[in-house]
């Protein structure tokens, strides 16, 4: 019986059944079955832990080539994560959701402290850096981003958001929508997450009624902002009582509710695995006696070992090769598109990346400092600023995993801009980057979100003279 027609006689894959030894094609593609015994080590292969002793897995095929396994996409992989104010209770859930998967055999449980793992982080009792663990569902593979909801740490949740397919915007039962609620969404928007599903934490401390007055707010909230708030799903529990293994509505129940409602809520991503491969770094580190890693989330195309691509961003081209590939510490031959990744770079000191590069393929981009775009201005109502803009305004610019001190100047004839107002702008940045047409992008001023735009054509560099953008000559 040929692999195809196996396939079909086990059925729908979500079904039960007793225990199998795996059976697969040998080729260089696919990973040894010792390999296979771990969780998702190959991008090729994934299986699914139905219950404690029972292991199901699910072999995609391309019937026409008959020995290549199904993309990423196909295996329903999803990148989420939880956004909020502070000490909502963001990183409780994660822990949560991880404590509760784990009975299944769905996940490895990570504790409040493993993802607070920084010791600035244990010292303040907050999250400052964002971070990713993992965990699977009966129907999809989770990559699982918990963001900072402190304010001084915004730049580190536009970061984690930018990798996102949708999020769990987490608000407490007893404080109700805070200001980092609202900011959140707005930016979760603006780097294109399309749905959220909303978790009404703490309800063990409050009434039904303030419950109920805290999804009414969070439905307007979210309709203001530009999703829908009248079909987002609302889940109302407990994550603290989850993680204690409660399994009241508030508890345990409450997390499972959560999970259904990420499987219906957020779509199926679609996945660019065609076009050169695009890895924004939002970490390097040093590996000893191996060398220097650099980790993301590949926005597009397949990454593989021994690929060859360049670092580009803050003024820096560094030509270099992949000696190797990791999904959530496991080797693997390629990575594709929406995998959250580490890549192994041949030749590459850890003094010379910086957060905010971009690793791509050799020559399919370029770097630029000048830029033209389309930019709204928040209105004093939205959060943004009161007085008008002028040419030369200077202020920091997000994107993706980067920031960087940013001019705009107003295009002849404008001499201002109010806030509320959407305009076609030039942007100056203080050091060459990667920006591609369609890339969107904040401008921040005194840690508060001043106005959001959409790169739409690159220009030819311009000089800036001892770093200094008020300097430069545009005309």
């Amino acid at each position: 019986m040929d692999v195809v027609s196996r396939v079909a006689l086990y059925g729908p894959w979500k079904t039960r059944y007793s225990c199998f030894r795996s059976w697969f094609c040998r080729s260089k593609d696919i990973s040894s079955a010792k390999n296979v015994r771990n969780f998702r080590t190959s991008s090729n292969l994934q299986y699914i832990f139905v219950d404690r002793k029972c292991t199901i897995f699910k072999l995609c095929f391309n019937v026409c080539r008959g020995r290549e396994f199904c993309t990423a996409e196909e295996v329903r992989h999803c990148n989420v994560g939880t956004i909020g104010h502070i000490d909502h209770g963001k990183t409780t859930l994660t822990a949560a959701i991880t404590k509760v998967l784990e009975k299944e055999g769905l996940a490895k449980f990570i504790s409040y402290d493993e993802i607070d793992r920084a010791p600035e982080e244990k010292a303040r009792g907050i999250t400052i850096n964002a971070t990713h663990v993992e965990y699977s569902t009966k129907l999809r593979h989770y990559a699982h981003t918990d963001c900072p909801g402190h304010a001084d740490y915004i730049k580190n949740m536009i970061s984690g958001a930018s990798q996102m397919d949708g999020a769990v915007i987490v608000v407490a039962a007893d404080d109700g929508p805070m200001p980092q609620t609202r900011e959140h969404l707005l930016l979760a928007k603006q780097v294109g997450v399309e749905k959220v599903v909303v978790f009404i934490n703490k309800a063990d401390v409050v009434n039904e009624d303030v419950i109920e007055l805290v999804e009414i707010e969070m439905r307007e909230l979210l309709s203001g902002f530009g999703f829908d708030g009248v079909e987002t799903p609302v889940v109302v529990g407990s994550a603290l009582l989850a993680l204690k293994g409660d399994s009241s509505p508030l508890g345990e129940q409450s997390i499972k509710s959560l999970l259904n409602a990420l499987d219906e809520h957020i779509p199926k991503p679609t996945r660019d695995t065609k076009s050169p491969f695009l890895l924004p770094v939002d970490n390097a580190f040093t590996v000893p006696g191996r060398g220097t890693v650099v980790t993301g989330t590949l926005t597009r195309g397949i990454l593989r070992k021994n690929a060859e691509g360049e670092l580009l961003g803050f003024d820096e081209h560094i030509k270099t090769s992949v000696a190797d590939v990791q999904i959530f510490k496991k080797s693997v031959s390629k990575a594709v598109a929406g995998d959250n990744l580490g890549a192994l770079l041949r030749g590459v000191r850890i003094t010379s990346v910086q957060k905010g590069m971009l690793f791509c393929e050799s020559k399919s981009v370029s770097i630029s400092n000048h830029f033209i775009a389309n930019v709204y201005f928040l209105s004093r109502s939205e959060g943004g600023r009161s007085k008008p803009i002028m040419s030369r305004y200077i202020q920091q610019l997000f994107s993706k995993t980067w920031n960087i001190p940013c001019r705009i100047d107003l295009m002849e004839g404008n001499e201002m801009i109010m806030p509320g107002e959407n305009v076609c702008v030039y942007l100056t940045l203080l050091k060459k980057m990667v920006m591609l047409p369609g890339q969107s992008f904040t401008i921040r001023e005194n840690n508060v979100t001043v106005g959001t735009g959409i790169i739409s054509e690159v220009k030819s560099s311009v000089e800036v003279m001892k770093s200094n953008l008020s300097k430069v000559k545009l005309f």
